[in-house]
């Protein structure tokens, strides 16, 4: 263990950025749940009301959790946030340790640093470290932000420790996967399985058969019963698991060869077939299971917005908050107005994907995978729109999916099959604001490699105008920084090309700065 402390040190420098993001996010989610269920219900009869509708909808139990004391600002707070705080809390343990575990052994780093004098468990152990700290701080966050909501203190401070101790059985799990796979892309999916494996668990559990709920850590994280309630000895479970995927990985760790895993990779085809012939081939093949796993996750997203059918003013309310929420404008037709509420987050889900993409090309210039390709005679020019096309491609690919989820979602309940044409392609236009996020990022990874994240910020942003910006009467010119804002909001208004086509004219300007800015710097 010798040299703990100073690998503890030196990577909580290097992803104290990171660990606040994700605090500040996970705080964010569960305070503006708060916020949005007090201005929806104005009434002691319109919490009634949702808490009956909600509680005989199978998908919403599937989605986010058993039922429990839904007629209050807690129980909906609890209900609508647990199940998606774990799977973050979950994320953010994935990327710290792996990061600092087998992402580190696999790019040399950890044979750097095991030539120094440091112990043989001293990188998992500070790793596990790290990541325990880092949810200790998010769930720290989320309690302070619910106690000064104003919520009960016992149910909030529960609701963070809670989130923290799923992170750190998540944190376990991640341990344990960077020792079984050869590589940290192979660590990642083995996590992802589990996190997948987690939630499934919980929802088949939750609507039908409650002993595979007490198989999730999600699971185990919701039987605390917040606002509910409130019991601790499900916590008990939490720190067994952690404890147990932790010695599980520490025994994996002192059996296997520095540099290998349990489960080695599968070697490759000798010779690379036609669609790997070419920057796009290349690029769709690095991507392409990222493009289908956003395109099935926004599907299903869709298919449960959807599931509402018209039942939105008895789920919601017809309060004047609640018009003021999702139609502003709308006369009266609050459920084209939850589907265009609902067509903006979805594409505003989706732009993550488009973001993410359009890192890549940053990703391949940190791994120096792009000098390799570059050797091989393939021009700079041609590399770069290879992930741009992938990028744009997938962009309206998991916009599609978004749309037909919403679209097959409504019609499953309504019987309305010829709505799902109308919203499948009322997502469409939002490719355009999308891409110029995608654009600012292109642009500052033009201008250097270190800012190209703060296109994250864009999205940020339009996050913010979005849930914020008419509850909070932001200024007009602050709303207008969104890209999204400037678009109509089909199917409650009438589709306006001009926009959109500006805002392609931009996405398609920044695009070609980005370019022009990678080409005359140097890499790496």
């Amino acid at each position: 263990m010798r040299g703990t402390a100073l690998l503890l040190g030196a990577q909580l420098r290097r992803d104290a950025w990171q660990v606040l993001a994700w605090s500040v996010g996970l705080a964010l989610l569960y305070w503006s749940q708060a916020v949005s269920v007090d201005r929806l219900y104005e009434t002691r009869a319109d919490f009634e009301q949702a808490a009956a509708s909600m509680e005989g909808n199978p998908a919403f139990i599937a989605m986010t959790g058993p039922t429990r004391a839904l007629d209050t600002v807690g129980g909906q707070v609890a209900w609508q946030s647990a199940a998606f705080g774990a799977v973050l809390a979950g994320l953010m343990s994935m990327f710290l340790v792996v990061r600092h575990t087998r992402g580190a052994e696999e790019g040399g780093r950890d044979e750097l640093v095991r030539a120094a004098p440091v112990g043989r468990f001293a990188g998992v152990a500070a790793a596990m470290l790290e990541a325990a700290v880092a949810q200790v701080i998010a769930g720290t966050a989320v309690a302070l932000a619910l106690v000064t909501y104003p919520l009960e203190a016992a149910d909030s401070v529960a609701m963070g420790v809670g989130l923290a101790l799923t992170g750190w059985c998540f944190a376990g799990l991640a341990l344990l996967a960077a020792q079984l796979g050869a590589s940290a892309r192979s660590a990642y999916a083995l996590v992802g399985v589990g996190l997948a494996a987690a939630y499934a668990l919980r929802a088949v559990g939750d609507v039908g058969a409650p002993a595979l709920s007490w198989l999730s850590p999600i699971g185990w994280y919701q039987a605390m019963h917040a606002f509910s309630g409130l019991r601790w000895w499900p916590a008990l479970l939490l720190l067994a698991g952690t404890a147990i995927t932790v010695a599980g990985a520490c025994w994996v760790l002192v059996r296997r060869d520095h540099g290998s895993g349990v489960l080695a990779d599968r070697p490759g085809p000798a010779r690379a077939g036609p669609s790997l012939d070419g920057a796009f081939g290349l690029a769709w093949r690095l991507q392409r299971t990222s493009v289908a796993a956003w395109a099935a996750g926004l599907f299903v997203a869709g298919l449960a917005y959807g599931s509402i059918g018209d039942d939105v003013e008895d789920l919601l309310g017809s309060s004047g908050t609640t018009r003021e929420l999702f139609a502003a404008d709308a006369a009266g037709d609050l459920v084209a107005a939850f589907q265009a509420t609902s067509v903006l987050t979805l594409a505003l889900l989706s732009t993550a994907f488009t973001i993410s993409s359009a890192l890549r090309p940053r990703a391949e210039e940190g791994r120096a995978r792009v000098d390799a390709l570059l050797a091989t005679g393939l021009s700079r020019s041609r590399w770069w729109w290879g992930h741009a096309a992938v990028t744009i491609t997938g962009t309206l690919v998991v916009l599609l999916a978004a749309g037909l989820g919403l679209g097959v979602g409504y019609a499953a309940v309504t019987g309305r099959w010829g709505k799902v044409a109308e919203l499948t392609a009322a997502t469409l236009p939002y490719s355009a604001p999308a891409l110029v996020l995608a654009g600012v990022t292109w642009t500052l990874h033009g201008i250097t490699a270190r800012a190209a994240p703060l296109g994250w910020a864009g999205l940020g942003v339009a996050f913010v105008v979005m849930v914020f910006g008419d509850l909070m009467n932001l200024p007009a010119a602050v709303q207008g920084l969104s890209p999204f804002e400037h678009l109509a909001l089909v199917p409650l208004e009438r589709f306006r090309v001009t926009p959109v086509l500006l805002t392609a004219v931009l996405a398609g300007l920044l695009a070609a700065a980005g370019r022009r800015l990678l080409l005359a710097r140097d890499l790496g």
